[in-house]
């Protein structure tokens, strides 16, 4: 079994390379963000200018300190090094996800293909952009599997891990209160501590101070200007696209937001007696993220790879009217392509926020396998 995982994970990365050398090498721009500041953050220079306009750094201070041996390559093998890495990480991600399903009901082969076919789009638009979310959904469901081993104070480390990859990751932390398991907690806050004085030897106390009071001045300033962006799936987006950037709009996204999460609370309110209630959790969760961050473009909804997995894998437990609601939001998502429907057709289709429904149509299904007492 190992000797196959190392030739498919040759496989990947020999594939990877081939496509970055072709199509990607010119790209990923998000990840020169990354290079940027991982760069600034070894000569202790500021992080957050404005200058860099549009591809500005908006993550953590203790992100570029993480990301430092990545600023000290080349950019052009420092790209390289990602995108294969980012691709064998997907890898890693349907198959991690298909191992948290805590009852088998369909073969693995027929899991993987539909996540692959609803979320692929996104899978391609992450790897192009050279994005971090796949690492932050790998570190993620793999603290769901730690959680299923009972390694609760790596559950913790790992998902505290993702907040310094995008600061969204602080959604599991009440999670983890609730589930009242001691180690998990005190793991994720003492090394949520640690990963916070990070730029500390690099900064200084009072510069690591400014530069977070940098990064919330850069995040809440630039969050309203992208909105309408057609990419943006969130709901706040999603009002703003469909009457107008302004009140009306604001307080639905406040109420829906509201709402989910109150839907959410319910959820985890009623985990006692299923087997491994986490999955289910983890998947809402990692769902609500792109749904509830303003800043939520269409390719953070690779997050939802785990809750395509279970919804599959559940699809029968379903009412009958959620079950094609669910395939039709599916086959939705993973069909609309810009090659598919061209450029006029995909820009309206985005402008209608129709991905922010179908990934609503998802996060319900979820809600409604814990209703049903599935999983």
């Amino acid at each position: 079994m190992i000797r196959y995982r190392v030739a498919a994970g040759i496989l990947i990365a020999v594939a990877a390379l081939t496509i970055f050398a072709l199509r990607a090498s010119d790209s990923m721009a998000d990840f020169e963000v990354y290079w940027r500041g991982a760069a600034r953050a070894a000569a202790a220079e500021p992080l957050y200018r404005a200058d860099d306009e549009h591809y500005r750094f908006k993550y953590f201070p203790a992100f570029a300190v993480l990301t430092i041996p990545m600023g000290l390559l080349p950019l052009p093998a420092a790209k390289a090094v990602w995108f294969t890495a980012s691709a064998l990480l997907l890898a890693l991600l349907v198959g991690l996800s298909l191992e948290v399903v805590p009852e088998r009901r369909r073969a693995n082969a027929v899991l993987a293909v539909a996540a692959i076919a609803v979320l692929g789009k996104f899978y391609g638009h992450e790897l192009i952009l050279g994005q971090v979310n796949v690492l932050f959904a790998v570190l993620a469901v793999r603290a769901l599997l730690a959680m299923q081993r009972g390694r609760e104070w790596l559950a913790g480390v790992l998902l505290a891990f993702t907040i310094a990859i995008k600061p969204y990751g602080v959604l599991f932390i009440p999670w983890l209160l609730v589930r009242r398991k001691a180690p998990s907690v005190t793991a994720a806050l003492l090394t949520l501590a640690v990963i916070t004085v990070l730029p500390v030897p690099l900064y200084g106390v009072g510069g690591t101070i400014a530069l977070y009071r940098d990064w919330w001045t850069t995040v809440s300033g630039t969050t309203p200007s992208n909105l309408l962006n057609p990419d943006n799936v969130s709901f706040a987006s999603a009002y703003a696209k469909w009457f107008g950037a302004g009140a009306v709009a604001t307080s639905l996204a406040l109420v829906t937001a509201v709402g989910a999460l109150v839907c959410t609370a319910i959820v985890l309110l009623y985990r006692r007696g299923l087997h491994f209630p986490e999955a289910v959790e983890g998947s809402v969760l990692l769902m609500l993220i792109p749904l509830l961050s303003p800043q939520g473009w269409d390719y953070v909804l690779l997050l939802a790879t785990t809750a395509v997995v279970l919804l599959v894998n559940y699809l029968d437990r379903l009412p009958r009217a959620l079950q094609a609601a669910v395939a039709v939001a599916g086959l939705t998502m993973g069909l609309s392509v810009f090659d598919l429907l061209g450029r006029p057709a995909y820009a309206r289709f985005m402008e209608m926020a129709v991905i922010t429904v179908c990934a609503s149509v998802l996060l319900v299904a979820l809600y409604t396998l814990r209703a049903r007492r599935v999983a």
